[in-house]
């Protein structure tokens, strides 16, 4: 049984102080990371503090916007289904718990490959998510 991905209403993000730079990025079609200077490791959802060392000294820099689906759930009932919620790992390192868009449920698989595609939320806020990188079966 296939079941493609359904449109959905998105809804608006919580944009906290200093996520702006994330946001008009993502409206431009870029995904930013935040990059600790300090150890030197980047981190996914924006904050101000580096996770793994504290440092505060922080700045923003474009991902590649590809990486590869680390898990997923397909929902097939319920408001909104069919949809699919995943923890993506960026090339870069960071997961980012995303959704997996414009495909066929079935084809979704752990260790796939995808890229970044933006959509807009209710607001017209574009919001990162990801497709397969290529057509199924290449």
């Amino acid at each position: 049984m296939t079941s493609t991905v359904a449109e959905r209403v998105i809804k608006d993000p919580a944009i906290n102080p200093g996520d702006e730079p994330y946001f008009e990025a993502t409206d431009r079609g870029q995904l930013l990371l935040k990059f600790c200077s300090s150890c030197g490791r980047p981190h996914h959802y924006p904050r101000s503090l580096c996770p793994f060392c504290w440092s505060s000294d922080l700045s923003w820099k474009q991902a590649a916007g590809t990486g590869e689906i680390y898990a997923y759930s397909a929902m097939r009932r319920g408001p909104g289904a069919p949809y699919c919620i995943a923890y993506v790992t960026l090339d870069e390192g960071p997961k980012m718990l995303t959704n997996i868009v414009d495909t066929d449920l079935d084809t979704v698989a752990i260790g796939q490959r995808v890229r970044v595609v933006f959509k807009r939320s209710e607001s017209g806020v574009a919001i990162p998510m990801f497709t397969p990188a290529s057509p199924v079966g290449r």
